[in-house]
């Protein structure tokens, strides 16, 4: 049998969180991670009361493909906001094993610096496999560092190019880091990563990287002159970065503060809020209905039958899909 910590009463969450209290914070997000049915209600329950509290922090996403550094950035970047008064959190998304399931978790090794300030708190999440690395509970996890008193949330993604939307679609501002030299001024344009960026930061523009930067941050200005606006009052900024030096990190941030007062100046910023709600309240639905399809009896008799036959060849994967959902009880239109 596997060990797990109690669960505290609602009242004992919510006293705790509101408190900052970091031991209890962080297990009010195992909580909202878990997926035992009974920790579900009481995390809802604790979600309600603590919404009112919520919805106060900068909200920003991090992403950029692996190895330009998002983790010696986010560290440099979170030890100077807390230098300059702002409590941080930072939810870091680990890759979760294609084969095992599991992840390393080892975001807290990576921030050594930030991991030690009483001012900041991390949290390494598992992927769960889910497209882009976003983790299962982020959104809810979010809510509870606002709860918290957390002046800014930064997400930091895995990177991977699956599902970058998903992590725009819960953030204010959406940053991509570029690596200089690596092409990513145009295979990011391909993949329409950058048509999601609010800003980009070529990183790493120190040492030897200075002039590849440089480079890189000429090609990226003249490129975003060809790509739509994502906000009707904002245009894409790029900037070059060091997340080792920490050079141009206050030019960086100050475009992310900009960015944020200029949409909600507009009015911007709170529709693209109310829209993230929407999302959100849709992929619940879908992530719901999947589980409640996957634990019917009808159609646990049949999947593996089916699925069997897909891989055979036998039988079409649309036949099969109408299959399982008329074993569902509900019948699936056809294109």
């Amino acid at each position: 049998m596997t060990w797990r910590r109690p669960r505290l009463s609602v009242d004992a969450y919510e006293r705790g969180v509101r408190a900052c209290d970091r031991g209890v914070l962080a297990q009010a997000v195992t909580l909202i991670e878990s997926r035992d049915a009974d920790d579900a209600a009481l995390a809802q329950a604790l979600l309600g009361r603590l919404l009112p509290a919520a919805g106060d922090a900068h909200r920003v996403g991090i992403t950029g493909v692996p190895g330009v550094g998002k983790s010696t950035f986010v560290d440099e970047l979170g030890m100077r906001l807390v230098a300059a008064g702002k409590r941080v959190a930072v939810l870091a998304i680990d890759p979760s094993s294609q084969v095992s399931g599991g992840s390393i978790l080892g975001d807290k090794t990576r921030m050594a610096r930030l991991a030690l300030e009483p001012g900041a708190f991390i949290r390494p999440s598992p992927s769960g496999l889910s497209p882009g690395g976003v983790a299962r509970r982020t959104r809810e996890t979010m809510l509870l560092c606002e709860a918290a008193g957390f002046d800014v949330v930064l997400v930091e993604t895995v990177g991977v190019g699956q599902g970058e939307t998903a992590v725009a679609d819960m953030v204010d501002c959406f940053l991509v880091l570029v690596l200089p030299g690596a092409g990513d001024e145009l295979q990011g344009i391909k993949k329409g990563v950058f048509e999601l960026a609010d800003v980009l930061a070529v990183n790493k523009a120190d040492g030897d990287g200075a002039g590849r930067a440089r480079i890189a941050l000429g090609d990226l200005r003249s490129a975003l002159r060809y790509l739509p606006r994502r906000r009707a009052s904002w245009q894409t900024q790029a900037l070059a970065v060091s997340g080792r030096t920490g050079a141009g990190l206050g030019e960086l941030w100050a475009a992310i503060e900009d960015h944020r007062r200029v949409l909600a100046a507009s009015g911007e910023l709170a529709q693209l809020r109310a829209e993230q709600q929407r999302t959100w309240m849709w992929s619940l639905i879908r992530e719901r209905l999947e589980a409640a399809f996957r634990r019917h009896p009808g159609v646990v008799g049949a999947v593996a039958r089916l699925e069997a036959a897909v891989q055979a060849g036998a039988i079409t994967s649309t036949a099969a899909a109408d299959e399982l959902l008329a074993a569902f009880g509900s019948g699936a239109p056809r294109d």
